[in-house]
This record gives C-alpha cells, sequence and structure tokens, in this order.
C-alpha cells in the first residue's frame, strides 16, 4: 500500500499507526539484562523520551519512557539480533527521512515519519542508543 499524497510511504497512515501499536505492546528485549558488554542512552530533550539499551550475549536489552513511536521501535530493535543490526542500522536511521528507502518487515511502519521531525528523533532514539552500546562492547 502506499500513502496517496506521499508515495513515499509503505503503508497507510492507520496500518502504519496499527504496526506501530502492535511493536508498542510487543515490548521486545525490555528489560535491562543483568550481563552486559556495552551500554547506550539516549534523551530528546524536546519530547522528554529516554531509553537506555545494552548489548550481550542474548542480544540487545532496553528500558525506557515515552511516547509509542519511540518504544515501539525500541521494541523493534529488541528484536534484531546483533548481526542484522549491523545490516539494518544505516538504512533504518536513513528510512525515517521522508523519501528514503523503505526498510522491510518490522521496521517498514517507521519510513517516512521523518515528515513529522520529532516522531522521526522517537524512531531513531533506540537505535541510536544501540550504537552507543556496541562502540562500549567494542572499546
Amino acid at each position: 500500500m502506499t500513502h496517496a499524497e506521499d508515495g513515499d510511504a509503505p503503508v497507510d497512515d492507520h496500518l502504519r499507526q496499527l504496526l506501530i501499536e502492535e511493536l508498542h505492546r510487543a515490548r521486545h528485549g525490555y528489560g535491562l539484562a543483568a550481563e552486559c558488554a556495552g551500554e547506550g542512552s539516549e534523551f530528546s530533550p524536546s519530547c522528554g523520551d529516554a531509553v537506555t539499551v545494552r548489548v550481550g550475549p542474548d542480544g540487545f536489552s532496553w528500558e525506557g519512557n515515552g511516547c509509542a513511536v519511540s518504544m515501539a521501535a525500541a521494541s523493534a530493535l529488541g528484536a534484531t539480533s546483533v548481526d542484522d543490526f549491523g545490516m539494518l542500522v544505516d538504512a533504518y536511521l536513513a528510512s525515517v527521512a521522508p523519501g528514503a528507502p523503505v526498510v522491510p518487515g518490522e521496521l517498514e511502519p517507521f519510513a517516512g515519519i521523518g515528515r513529522f521531525p520529532l516522531r522521526a528523533r522517537c524512531a531513531t532514539l533506540a537505535w541510536r542508543a544501540a550504537r552507543t552500546a556496541l562502540a562500549a562492547a567494542d572499546a
């Protein structure tokens, strides 16, 4: 499905909202793992959303508070393996911009969400924290 006005959105706005709500409720990876190799945190002063991500032997875990978009993106991260993260992160971070290529699968609802600038920040918060966590793990 394509959004009629934009042409860049992979799903219409109603379906996007439903998919984001589903990810938000699923909370994949929620709860910080006790054992971790690295940790990263991000905070959005414009809206107050905050997330902490840890990377460990079982992948990503996270805790945070924020809007449905930021928590859904954290949930999508929690469902992503560390190996897949390395292959997806740059494409995902770029995909939130209007007109950018879509990353299929659980990340698809976030494509083009950057047409709402605050939502773009929310959608990338956990993924930027995960980059920091991986950098700390490699240090």
